[in-house]
């Protein structure tokens, strides 16, 4: 917005917030449906019909209500960039009101269900959606100042103390995502009530991030690195407890796991060393199909059963050395030479898997019949019990996959700050250069795709034991894409953008089912809407942000830095 337009609206930025606020509340306290639709009543009793209880708020009612209170909180209190804080939860209050109000009138309800009809009045959604623009014009009337930047510090109890609420937070927020609006079709409205959880959830962080916390809350749990990640950890471990501790989910977060460990490994290629790998998915198949045919099923190619530790090593070791054959191009092709080197080896393994190549695959018919793992007589597939607490079926696995996925984090990361690891960014940067400072690119490059490789591989095997069953059916390119995908979208040679990367891959994917025909196209618009506007990745490492978004090591952007520095000069 321009400066002139940012001048115009500044003696209307406090107002403007003071109404949003209010405005906000008062919708939360609305009806916001003047009839039960065809499906059903609207969920949180906000249908005119059953709206019995105005002051009785939940679901995305309540997160309106919240919305308002932060928004007013905002606009008195004194704290830092006050006017991205406001935006932030400007476009929350858009958001909530915006999905509420066009899915319901685009259900057949039309423009009668969200304003009047037949004498019958609610104006919740267009009353929030009123309070939401005001506030984003309060923002701006404001004024954008900088990200508010806490240099205070505090002593390692108290540090102790934020990490553990901050993480438990995280965790809460993850359990509600995964519920929110329920599960498949037991609530015909779950895909509208799950973006309208988004869009609260966007706006609170949005907030979050401007008035500082977020960065602060970063630099301060890479001050205590070993606390922080024995806390995520032990957050993952109690994902079961929660409301997302069911079958379902549990199944659902161990494909999650699965694959964010797969995406960690590819972030090694293609976010350190820089080498794009379209087939990266037949390292995973690879690991898969050694560990199925070591596994003792009645398909297996060999006739005895190795214990599941000894297969995975094995299925890591050859998945690597396939890993470095794939490499070894590089020497010679580089770029979009070496994606059509990788791609061709994707298909090869698929083509080879298909046709029963050397009989290991068994082709068509697959290698089913995997036996589940199992410990202490315990299978990881059936139900567990912790003394009077009974978890789903399949939180075993789940552990398992947690368990790998904070190995592959712990290797990854290792190896990112190594000497090897600064050698493969050099490489991505400028191979040349990279070659003219000493460094052995050959090796180096190879070496990437060993390891990423080898951690596929290991996924693999963890993934045929969990499926029971391996076809070349579920290692095709579209799930090299996949993968892919998840490693730009979360932020390449980030260790926390490859996994959240490959969780929205899942989970946007299963919470949008209700929407049919128009899931994959929402699903598709999402992706293009964040590579829009956050190119660098949602969580990216400091020489991605740098290059891409044009903001320091911290995460300022650089145009503010230098306009504070102006401004403080002069």
């Amino acid at each position: 917005m321009s400066d002139q337009k940012r001048s115009a609206l500044a003696p209307f930025g406090k107002p403007f917030a003071v109404a949003g606020g209010v405005l906000a509340l008062v919708a939360a306290m609305l009806p916001w449906v003047t009839f039960s639709l065809n499906d059903g009543n609207w969920p949180d009793k906000s249908t005119l019909q059953f709206f019995d209880a105005p002051f009785g708020l939940t679901g995305f009612r309540w997160h309106m209500l919240l919305l308002g209170i932060f928004i007013l909180v905002a606009a008195f209190a004194p704290i830092p960039s006050r006017g991205r804080v406001i935006r932030a939860l400007g476009w929350g209050t858009v958001s909530v009101s915006f999905i509420n109000g066009a899915y319901i009138t685009s259900k057949g309800g039309g423009l009668g269900a969200i304003t009047a009809v037949d004498g019958a009045f609610a104006f919740g959604s267009i009353v929030g959606l009123v309070a939401g623009v005001l506030a984003i014009l309060a923002g701006y009337g404001i004024g954008l100042e900088p990200v508010g930047e806490w240099k205070f510090k505090i002593s390692t109890p108290v540090a102790y103390l934020v990490l553990l609420v901050s993480f438990a937070g995280v965790l809460y927020a993850v359990a509600a995502m995964l519920t929110t609006g329920g599960v498949g079709t037991s609530n015909p409205y779950a895909g509208a009530i799950f973006l309208s959880f988004l869009g609260f959830a966007g706006g609170v962080l949005g907030a979050l991030s401007g008035v500082g916390y977020i960065r602060w809350l970063s630099k301060l749990s890479e001050d205590h690195r070993v606390f922080s990640v024995i806390v995520l950890a032990a957050c993952a471990l109690l994902l079961p407890f929660t409301d997302a501790g069911n079958e379902y989910w549990m199944t659902v977060a161990a494909n999650i796991g699965i694959y964010a460990a797969t995406a960690i490994g590819l972030n090694i290629v293609v976010g350190l060393a820089g080498l794009l790998d379209l087939g990266y998915v037949a390292f995973m198949g690879i690991g898969a199909l050694v560990a199925a045919n070591f596994s003792g099923a009645a398909a297996a190619y060999f006739d005895f059963t190795l214990p599941f530790p000894v297969a995975a090593v094995i299925a890591a070791i050859v998945a690597g050395i396939f890993g470095a054959v794939v490499g070894s191009p590089t020497l010679r092709v580089r770029g979009d030479y070496l994606a059509i080197v990788t791609l061709a080896f994707g298909e090869i393994f698929t083509r080879s898997a298909q046709n029963n190549i050397a009989g290991f695959t068994n082709g068509s018919n697959a290698i089913p019949g995997i036996p589940p793992l199992s410990l202490f007589g315990a299978e990881f597939n059936k139900q567990f019990s912790i003394g009077a607490v009974k978890l789903p079926a399949g939180v075993l696995y789940y552990v398992l996959i947690v368990l790998l996925v904070a190995a592959t984090m712990a290797v990854f990361a290792n190896l990112k700050f190594s000497r090897i690891g600064r050698a493969w960014i050099a490489i991505r940067e400028d191979e040349d250069a990279a070659r003219a400072m000493g460094i052995k690119t050959g090796q180096a490059k190879i070496l990437a795709f060993l390891i990423g490789a080898m951690l596929a591989g290991l996924a693999g095997a963890v993934f045929a034991h969990k499926n029971g069953t391996v076809s070349y059916e579920s290692f095709k390119f579209l799930e090299s894409v996949t993968l892919l995908a998840a490693v730009i979208l979360g932020g390449m040679g980030s260790i926390p953008g490859a996994v959240l990367g490959a969780a929205l891959l899942f989970v946007l994917p299963e919470k949008l089912r209700d929407f049919e025909e128009y899931r994959l196209m929402i699903f598709g618009l999402a992706l293009i809407l964040i590579m829009r506007f956050r190119p660098q990745g949602l969580i990216p490492d400091r020489h991605r942000r740098a290059e891409l978004a044009d903001e320091d090591v911290g995460g300022a952007a650089v145009d503010e830095v230098h306009a504070s520095s102006k401004e403080a000069k002069a």
